[in-house]
């Protein structure tokens, strides 16, 4: 097959973070193959780690992101199937030049794509390197066969080895806690049919070894790229309900899910009931704050009282930048942040090379459970009555610049504060809320949050909407 890139439309599975794409008219091996070998002349590496999520189509993809690389003369290590972090984990735990991840994380099944990260497990993003990357494969002038460069010859080609990282990251996992600190404890853990089921299962023997008293109840485990029980996406509220009902019938303190390669985790009472992901990075910050105190904590504009106060009363430091990945790792290096924490469940963590990772926190989330000995509910529930907040409400607007502006000359002459971190944030005496525009679509995205009144929050958010809709 001949790939030519001056015959070719843009390669629009092409995102700012990442790419994601649907397949056959976005993606499929000849375009992996391209961007592997895009992504080799861009790095100019030794040694990539390659790792795929449970989707069907991740291993061929992944063996064709295998030959890219090794016609540049790359060796490949790859880790079979694999989470994202898995790939963050092995990239810096090897020490190799950098990583890719096959996954499609919550996208509907007939889409994949790739994480890329390089040496030290840093993002490759559309202004690091991504853009470059895309513009070469689009250029790219291949005529393959049987899936390869022909004119390679063998000799130059790079090596490919199968290697197996879990066992490190277990025991990387681990270190985050302190055994002596559990009390029994049964938690219900949802995988969703995903990739995160191999690796509750290495956890699990990990707390047996240790004879840390948690049981776990486990519900759509087994990895199953047909996704049986729908694709594993619980922030869609119409995915918690399975989660919810484990937790109420076997009598569990909390419940875990995970998306589909288990980059981000979300966690459930005792009573079943969903916490959102602001309050888990009070949570968070305040199980870092106990065992480094005066840390600083990073956190997202979007929602910040909650946050700010549990850091304050643990004695640590907050400091607040801009929402995304590469924004809140790079602010975190700045600070030297033991942690960052965005509402949208992705959690960074300074000793997991700044990368994000959905078994850290309920990891640190639960020992925090045994260590206060109240219920889940209870330790959730005095923060969301402290801070109820709107949750996030996307809104499709034309004109997203014009919006912001609009609502800011509305709001801001009456504010306590206004601050154009991200978006634009205008603060009152009880309550105040965050406007920002997507970076990706035409939507523009509305928290709000109130000092101990929800009838006010709920008030000042219908007021917003209403003001939002009238432009």
């Amino acid at each position: 097959m001949e790939i030519m890139g001056n015959d070719m439309t843009q390669l629009t599975c092409f995102k700012a973070y990442d790419i994601r794409g649907q397949l056959g008219t976005e993606l499929n091996e000849d375009i992996a193959y391209r961007i592997a070998r895009a992504f080799a002349r861009f790095l100019k590496p030794r040694r990539i780690v390659l790792g795929g999520d449970v989707r069907k189509t991740s291993p061929e993809l992944k063996a064709a992101l295998a030959n890219g690389l090794r016609d540049e003369g790359v060796d490949v290590l790859d880790l079979g199937l694999a989470g994202t972090e898995e790939v963050y984990f092995a990239t810096f735990h090897l020490e190799v030049d950098g990583g890719i991840e096959v996954t499609a994380s919550h996208n509907p099944i007939d889409y994949n794509g790739f994480k890329l990260v390089r040496e030290g497990s840093r993002p490759i993003s559309a202004d690091t390197g991504l853009a470059d990357i895309r513009q070469t494969a689009e250029e790219m002038n291949i005529e393959l066969q049987d899936g390869r460069d022909p004119s390679v010859p063998d000799s130059a080609r790079g090596q490919y080895e199968q290697v197996d990282t879990r066992k490190a990251f277990v025991e990387h996992l681990m270190g985050y806690i302190e055994p002596d600190k559990f009390t029994p404890l049964k938690l219900v853990v949802n995988a969703g049919n995903g990739a995160a089921g191999p690796v509750i299962d290495a956890i699990e023997q990990a707390f047996k070894d240790k004879q840390i008293p948690v049981t776990f109840i486990k519900i759509c485990h087994e990895p199953d790229g047909t996704f049986p029980n729908g694709i594993p996406n619980p922030i869609l509220i119409e995915n918690r309900e399975t989660t919810s009902k484990a937790v109420l019938e076997h009598g569990a303190d909390m419940g875990i899910a995970w998306d589909g390669d288990f980059d981000r985790c979300f966690l459930f009472d005792e009573q079943g009931r969903f916490i959102e992901g602001y309050y888990i990075v009070g949570l968070l910050a305040e199980a870092f704050l106990k065992k480094e105190p005066g840390a600083a904590i990073i956190h997202d504009p979007r929602l910040v009282w909650n946050t700010v106060e549990q850091v304050e009363e643990n004695g640590g430091r907050a400091v607040q930048t801009k929402a995304g990945h590469a924004f809140i790792k790079e602010r975190m290096r700045k600070e030297d942040a033991a942690y960052g924490g965005e509402m949208s469940a992705h959690h960074y963590f300074r000793n997991f090379a700044y990368c994000d990772s959905g078994m850290i926190p309920w990891l640190l989330v639960a020992e925090l459970l045994c260590r206060k000995g109240g219920p889940m509910s209870e330790m959730v529930g005095e923060r969301i009555a402290a801070y109820p907040s709107s949750g996030e409400i996307n809104l499709k607007v034309n004109d997203a610049p014009a919006v912001l502006k609009s609502i800011e000359q509305q709001y801001a002459k009456d504010a306590l504060d206004v601050d154009y971190t991200d978006g634009v944030s205008i603060c009152f005496a009880d309550w105040r809320f965050n406007l920002r525009a997507s970076n990706t679509e035409p939507v523009i995205r509305l928290n709000v949050e109130s000092r101990g009144d929800f009838d006010l929050m709920e008030r000042e958010t219908q007021r917003l909407l209403e003001a939002i809709k009238a432009l």
